[in-house]
């Protein structure tokens, strides 16, 4: 049976909650998750695969969202569309933290748990972390994956207008239902076309999630510290790990040109596309995608 430890780490004012899996004298893998989403989108079950291949796996709520800590004194205080623009053109804005705060969230973490270094797999915004802390914490990066993410430089296309109204757009309700339904009307629309799920298994995960933490004023937060970090070529071009870009062709909200920028501006790195793939981990490839992490973990040092 896999041992699983549980508990909270200190990083400044922030508790970071977590999970640490399989046997600790492994080589440590840290799952970084993105936008507004917990944990447990790392699937217990995609978990597993890395650890019955020898590696110790450890995953975690990002601040303001799942049982990790909230801020929600903190504001970045300037009008939404203008920080939009600045982003397209690779530009910072103001924030309440950033994804470098978040980088450091991680490294806190490992701190806690003593580990010195790790391979440092993200997706989504949990991939532009990843990124960052590549850069920032390159002695502790053993190997970097990098999944359905984007390094924010300027001038890169923009997400389907369907894909960003789903995501943008608030449930029809606040009651818990109407939540549900907003979640899994959204996980249908970035989805993978390639790989689609039955009704009732996205239902059952959109309810797994809300029971476990709904906090959607994280979310705004977090979609401000990635606006407030602007492009993050300078961290690519500074990253010297073994590096893997992982995406979907069929990823209509991160669109793959963004995984493509990244596996340019990251020396060495490698890009690796599924057809079908949206903007989701599908279990049919989970096989493959954990291939082709423990192939770049493998050139670690």
């Amino acid at each position: 049976m896999t041992q699983v430890r549980t508990g909270t780490a200190s990083s400044g004012e922030v508790d970071i909650h977590y999970e640490d899996m399989g046997d600790p004298a492994d080589p440590a893998v840290l799952l970084i998750m993105g936008l507004g989403a917990q944990m447990i989108f790392w699937r217990a079950e995609f978990c597993q695969k890395m650890i019955d291949q020898g590696l110790r796996v450890i995953r975690f709520d990002n601040r303001d969202v799942g049982l990790s800590g909230k801020l929600p004194e903190h504001h970045s205080g300037a009008p939404l569309l203008p920080r939009m623009a600045r982003s397209f053109l690779g530009m910072a804005s103001p924030a309440a933290y950033t994804l470098e705060d978040m980088a450091d969230d991680a490294a806190a973490l490992l701190d806690h748990l003593g580990v010195d270094r790790a391979h440092v797999v993200g997706a989504s915004m949990g991939g532009m972390i990843a990124q960052v802390f590549a850069a920032r914490h390159r002695a502790r990066t053993r190997a970097l994956g990098v999944i359905f993410s984007s390094n924010n430089q300027s001038a890169l296309p923009p997400p389907g207008p369907q894909q960003l109204l789903a995501v943008l757009s608030k449930p029809s309700g606040t009651g818990r239902d109407a939540i549900i339904d907003n979640a899994v009307r959204v996980t249908k629309i970035i989805g993978s076309p390639g790989f689609p799920r039955p009704d009732d298994a996205i239902r059952a995960e959109a309810v797994e999630v809300y029971d476990r933490s709904y906090y959607p004023a994280g979310v705004g937060r977090q979609f401000a510290a990635i606006l407030g970090s602007g492009s993050l070529r300078r961290y690519n071009r500074q990253t010297t790990a073994p590096t893997v870009v992982i995406h979907g062709k069929a990823d209509k909200l991160m669109r793959p040109s963004g995984g493509r920028a990244i596996a340019r501006a990251i020396p060495g790195a490698r890009l690796v596309l599924f057809d079908g793939m949206g903007h989701e981990l599908p279990e049919p490839l989970w096989d493959d995608i954990v291939g082709e992490l423990q192939a770049t973990f493998a050139h670690a040092g």
